[in-house]
């Protein structure tokens, strides 16, 4: 299992599925015992029907040993280091292989007939052999087919005569938190291993890739177990074991499962192609705090801001711009920011897609023509959009002071040469532009969506807007050649 140590342990593990379930899983939450409010009696009859679908995997990586080793240091005649060292040549001269690093996880049947098995893209990168042991302790040879960096999922495949047990999905949308759930897997490299629990809470962000929307769980998960499916009552993965939340290592009761909606989507692309082939609109976007909302007039902080768009994307070939909210995409609501970029990834490539934005206080309809995220990420499309970047001029309500671009300012805060703007030289301490992390070098390119060259404009706005009654004020700002929105709240001063 993948770990990152920050001020706590975090175990990473994603996975996912596709197929067909035997009958005997429909049976199988009711011999539970389930019953609304009520712990199931037993989950044996369930566990008999599912661990057989269940594998561990085990992966060996390639060790390139160098070819040149430097000299040896000299050391007196007679000295301990002297013996030491020769023993390490002569070890080395005579051809002793060193043992490549071994990786051990969990994965699950998703189509028997083809043979094809979900795990962790982190359980089998860079490996020069995997294998897959099936729950009889048969050991196969297994091929990978596709992997995907960023939900950290991988299919493998394998061609035996041995009888294979597959699942499919279930909707893990319907999942509320509180429901049981069984997870089965390989931790520490014991073999098929059950735990159970429930769900804990559900859209966790762990930061572990573009696409968090993590279900947690407190059935124990621990090292080995990465890439191993968590079930409903009725024998369908609703999530694939990721990872933990540990300051020692092991199970604290705070683990992470990615839900099969999102999984199953990855895991079918994988597939059928090799790799994903996600939807890209090209745009970057930012959160609609409350604060901008009510700059821009709309009654909730919902959808998605966007910030700049990429250069020849989609967004721009369909009339976007930097400024719109979008609000609802290809038919379905964009309640909050985080959700969109899912749903383009999981829109199918060349297809129009409707977006609804909200654009200087009203409602408009675009239409977009999706393309592709892999080929723009390979034509370099990706970067930040239009650069644009910081006589004094202070604002005082939010803690402002403004000048106007130089060639001495531009060089004294690293200014791009073709970014056109106000510069902001300093922030107050405890001031609203302080509160919301502007800082000195940041450069204003539009107040409430108005361009802006001079100070005296910026001045001039924050006024208006004022004189309006507007409890705050957008600012389109540019840091190190990315844009971003900042919604200042007025008659907060120093």
């Amino acid at each position: 299992m993948r770990t990152i140590i920050t001020s706590a342990l975090f175990a990473l593990t994603l996975v996912a599925a596709t197929p067909a379930i035997p009958p005997a899983f429909a049976q199988a939450g009711q011999s539970a015992g389930r019953a609304p409010g009520h712990a199931p009696e037993s989950f044996a009859d369930l566990v008999d029907d599912l661990l057989p679908s269940v594998v561990n995997i085990s992966s060996t990586q390639r060790i390139t040993e160098p070819e040149d080793y430097p000299e040896l240091p000299q050391f007196p005649p007679g000295s301990p280091f002297e013996d030491f060292f020769e023993e390490f040549m002569d070890r080395r001269d005579q051809g002793i292989p060193a043992i490549p690093p071994a990786s051990l996880g969990s994965g699950f049947v998703v189509d028997a007939e083809n043979g094809y098995i979900v795990t962790n893209n982190h359980v089998v990168k860079d490996a020069e052999e995997v294998r897959v042991t099936l729950h009889n302790d048969v050991t196969i040879e297994a091929e990978v087919i596709g992997r995907d960096e960023k939900t950290d999922l991988a299919v493998l495949k394998v061609k035996t005569d041995e009888p294979l047990t597959q699942v499919k999905f279930g909707d893990s949308s319907r999942m509320r938190v509180g429901d049981w759930v069984v997870a089965i897997g390989n931790p520490f490299g014991l073999g098929g291993t059950v735990t159970a629990g429930i769900i804990s809470a559900r859209q966790r962000d762990i930061n572990a890739g573009p696409y968090d929307d993590f279900l947690q769980t407190d059935a124990s998960i621990n090292r080995g177990n990465s890439g191993g499916p968590m079930f409903d009552l009725d024998g369908k993965v609703i999530g694939i074991n990721t990872a933990i939340f540990s300051p020692s290592g092991g199970s604290v009761g705070i683990g992470f499962a990615i839900p099969s909606d999102l999984a199953a989507p990855v895991i079918k692309q994988l597939i059928e192609f090799g790799r994903t082939r996600r939807g890209w609109l090209g745009v970057h976007i930012q959160t609609v705090t409350p604060e901008i909302a009510d700059a821009l007039g709309l009654e909730g902080a919902a959808g998605a801001l966007v910030a700049s768009i990429t250069p020849g994307g989609p967004a721009e070939e369909a009339g976007i711009e930097a400024g719109d909210v979008i609000l609802s995409f290809g038919g379905k609501d964009i309640s909050e920011m985080r959700s969109l970029p899912r749903i383009v990834a999981e829109t199918p490539i060349d297809e129009t897609a409707k977006v609804r934005i909200w654009r200087d206080g009203k409602m408009l309809t675009k239409e977009v023509k999706i393309g592709e995220l892999e080929k723009a990420e390979e034509e370099g499309l990706l970067a930040s959009g239009p650069t644009h970047a910081p006589t004094e001029t202070v604002i005082d309500s939010v803690g402002l002071r403004l000048a106007p671009l130089t060639d001495e300012s531009r060089a004294e805060y690293r200014v791009p040469p073709d970014a056109e703007g106000v510069l902001i030289t300093s922030v107050a301490n405890s001031s609203e532009a302080a509160l919301k992390s502007m800082l000195p070098g940041d450069v204003i390119l539009e107040v409430n969506q108005q361009a802006v060259s001079e100070p005296e404009q910026v001045a001039e706005l924050f006024q208006k807007a004022e004189q309006a009654g507007r409890s705050s004020v957008l600012l389109l700002v540019n840091r190190n050649g990315d844009n971003r929105f900042f919604a200042l709240r007025l008659n907060k001063k120093k």
